[in-house]
């Protein structure tokens, strides 16, 4: 679009430089000019080419001073947006250590928690098979003690 715009403008700039030259005669013409002090003669086709020229330079230095303006605006954006995704890119590099410290914690913690319940069901296990044997060995000796004693009174009969 630009590109089409550059073309137009050039276009237009050839076909006044083109009319200007055809008529240079008429450009050239000295004519009766008044101003709000006085009168002069001069040439108005030369004055209101020298004015459009004028304005077209100006018009050229703001183009030239808003794109440069631009161009600053832009990069001035560009490293701040750097700059902003860099923090970020250090804050999610931060979070994810915290992450990994704080997991490393909790593994810590429930491992030691796991071990922790092990030896308990370890000693609980312990003391049930200790009450275990104590009880199988009391029911053995009642059993023995009810055997022999039906022995006892199969032999006293």
């Amino acid at each position: 679009m630009a590109r089409l715009i550059n073309l137009i403008l050039i276009i237009v700039m050839v076909a006044l430089v083109i009319f200007s030259a055809i008529n240079w005669q008429a450009i050239m013409t000295p004519v009766s000019l008044s101003f709000l002090f006085g009168e002069a003669e001069a040439p108005l086709g030369l004055i209101l080419l020298a004015a459009t020229g004028l304005l077209a330079l100006l018009f050229l230095g703001f183009v030239v001073y808003m794109q440069s303006s631009t161009l600053m605006i832009r990069r001035k954006l560009n490293r701040e947006a750097e700059e902003k995704r860099k923090l970020a890119e250090e804050a999610e590099t931060s979070r994810i250590t915290e992450l990994r410290t704080y997991l490393e914690t909790e593994l810590k913690q429930i491992q030691t928690q796991s071990t922790a319940m092990q030896e308990k069901v370890e000693n609980r296990l312990s003391e049930i098979e200790a009450g275990f044997k104590t009880t199988v060995e009391e029911s053995g000796s009642s059993l023995s003690a009810y055997i022999g004693e039906l022995g006892d009174r199969l032999d006293k009969k």
